[in-house]
């Protein structure tokens, strides 16, 4: 009688940039999912099929999956570098506007869009290649442009209550606009509602505080999640995956630049 057959693992290295989290290393298989990030993928051996929420599959070397587009990977075989830019980094305004319209929802414009975007293409040069300055593309100025003054504010405001309850009508008195206004400019600046960059924000400082050797327990409090339930369920929610599957096969590596990415 045949076993089960494996389910590929991930395993690799995990860097937590400003404005941007990057892995590297070998790919497993995710559950469908959304993440608020700008995802660009670039792999270095094999190939990746990605699957839309449409059910069309694809296999690629190359792809740009824009924020909140439902997907689903699988890489058996395959290493890659996947590189999550947060929503309000310029790189992720600039990658942003490069996929517009019905080419967000479909793996053929994903994949398109990367073929067509010089920083992909750029980034696959540099990690096929061996680069040793693999960032060096993120520090041109032309890769990204400034969210509104009032956006800005807001999340910089966002970033240090993230420990506890974070409300958009508080945010829209401390920039002075009205709550529905901030909002709207939340959903045309970044691409998505406040509640999404919400929980990525969140999401991030959990994944710092583990970082600092913190338990997961303890890093869902501190970034605000009402326990780590909570936790895991965003995570699954933007990764396809369980914090737990992805801490046991993952090691966390020293940035590679000096802060560019932000």
């Amino acid at each position: 009688m045949m076993g089960k057959a494996k389910v590929p693992a991930w395993s690799g290295a995990v860097t937590l940039q400003p404005g941007c989290l990057v892995f590297s290393g070998a790919v497993g298989t995710t559950e469908l999912h959304a993440h608020a990030a700008m995802q660009v993928m670039v792999v270095t051996a094999g190939e990746v099929q990605l699957r839309d929420g449409h059910g069309q599959r694809r296999s690629t070397r190359m792809a740009l999956i824009p924020s909140r587009a439902l997907h689903a990977i699988h890489g058996p075989e395959a290493t890659a570098v996947f590189m999550y830019c947060d929503p309000d980094s310029p790189l992720a305004c600039g990658l942003r506007a490069r996929i517009v319209g019905e080419d967000q929802d479909h793996v053929d414009g994903w994949i398109a869009a990367a073929q067509s975007s010089p920083p992909v293409r750029q980034e696959a040069r540099q990690r096929l290649t061996g680069d040793q300055d693999p960032y060096a593309w993120l520090a041109d100025p032309r890769a990204g442009l400034s969210c509104h003054p009032a956006v800005r504010r807001a999340m910089d405001h966002t970033q240090r209550l993230l420990g506890g309850p974070v409300r958009l009508q508080d945010l829209a008195v401390v920039v002075g606009l009205s709550a529905s206004r901030l909002g709207h400019l939340f959903a045309e600046e970044l691409g998505l509602p406040f509640p999404v960059y919400l929980r990525w924000a969140r999401l991030r400082r959990a994944m710092e505080l583990v970082q600092e050797g913190t338990s997961l327990t303890k890093a869902a409090h501190g970034a605000g999640f009402a326990d780590s339930s909570h936790l895991t369920r965003v995570f699954h929610e933007m990764f396809g995956l369980a914090p737990s599957t992805v801490l046991r096969s993952i090691r966390w590596a020293a940035p590679e630049s000096d802060g560019r990415l932000a």
